[in-house]
């Protein structure tokens, strides 16, 4: 049987030629007033579509047969953004379903990338449910945000790039929505490194789920709700994220908030909630580094108008 970790490996040569080897940054945590400890950046958010899930987007379209219909995807934003540009990349159609609660830069992506978008519903399973159902009438190839093995892979290779990259790391914090990303990371690093888990307070389906021993209905709400807000995580992460996930730590909307400014103010990273929501957890101490730990934080979105350029 092939491991976790071969399949992501064989996942990342197939789409390393379409996506970016995003970079690192390491600084002092006493630059944001926080205990000092050397802190790693991984800046996923500068991959294209300006965020991870591209990752996991190619990894679909190019292991995948494609039917002549093309494919399907419901997301609250970046993973419709990203299936939009693999399919305009390698000239396949795509039809993208997303709630209202998607932010307005996310479906101007969408759009410009040439792939049809449907808005729907309030929350995400809303465009899920109408994705399904388009799915079987069309007979179009469901491109799933994260409870899919391709969709894992893809994301962890964003895992394998960091341990090539800040080898030596001790902890790991990872935002997390359905679980696409944490899971494929757990699944690369495999007890290597201590993974941490950060949600919203208000969409906290990884942390339910661990509480509950399985994946259970949550509320879906918040600052990040367009990205870190479905129901509950996937089936297929939560094996993953039982075994290799240590804990995962909640954060309020304010200290995302907090997290998006001290990122701008501090290093000029714009990062949109959901892709600040781990470094909330060390800037809100709601996960607090021993002394000289050294601390990896996955920065994994930017796909907002937080910013207003002249």
């Amino acid at each position: 049987m092939v491991s976790m970790r071969e399949r992501i490996a064989r996942t990342y040569d197939v789409i390393r030629p379409y996506i970016r080897r995003t970079p690192v940054m390491e600084v002092d945590a006493a630059d944001f007033g926080l205990d000092p400890v050397p802190l790693v950046l991984k800046l996923e958010l500068m991959q294209h579509t300006g965020s991870f899930k591209t990752r996991g987007a190619f990894s679909n379209l190019l292991t995948r047969a494609v039917p002549a219909a093309g494919v399907v995807a419901a997301s609250g934003g970046n993973h419709g953004v990203a299936v939009a540009y693999a399919a305009m990349k390698v000239g396949k159609a795509a039809r993208i379903f997303v709630p209202t609660v998607s932010s307005p830069a996310k479906m101007d992506r969408i759009r410009s990338y040439g792939a049809e978008l449907v808005v729907t519903g309030d929350r995400y399973n809303d465009a899920l449910m109408a994705s399904e159902e388009w799915a079987r009438q069309s007979g179009a190839m469901p491109v799933h945000a994260y409870d899919q093995m391709e969709t894992l892979w893809g994301a962890g290779s964003a895992g394998l790039e960091f341990d090539e990259q800040a080898s030596g790391t001790d902890t790991l914090l990872v935002a997390c929505g359905g679980g696409g990303l944490i899971g494929g990371i757990a699944g690369w690093y495999q007890g290597r490194v201590r993974i941490i888990g950060v949600e919203p307070e208000k969409a906290p389906t990884l942390y339910r789920a661990l509480a509950a021993g399985r994946p259970v209905d949550t509320e879906a709400g918040g600052i990040a709700a367009d990205s870190l807000a479905p129901k509950r995580v996937g089936e297929l992460m939560f094996p993953l994220a039982r075994r290799w996930v240590e804990r995962v730590a909640l954060v309020s909307d304010e200290a995302i908030m907090a997290a998006q400014r001290a990122l701008w103010s501090t290093l000029r990273v714009v990062a949109e909630p959901g892709g600040a929501a781990a470094f909330a957890a060390l800037l809100s101490g709601a996960y607090r580094p021993a002394a000289g730990e050294r601390v990896g934080v996955l920065v994994c979105g930017a796909n907002t108008t937080a910013v207003d350029l002249p």
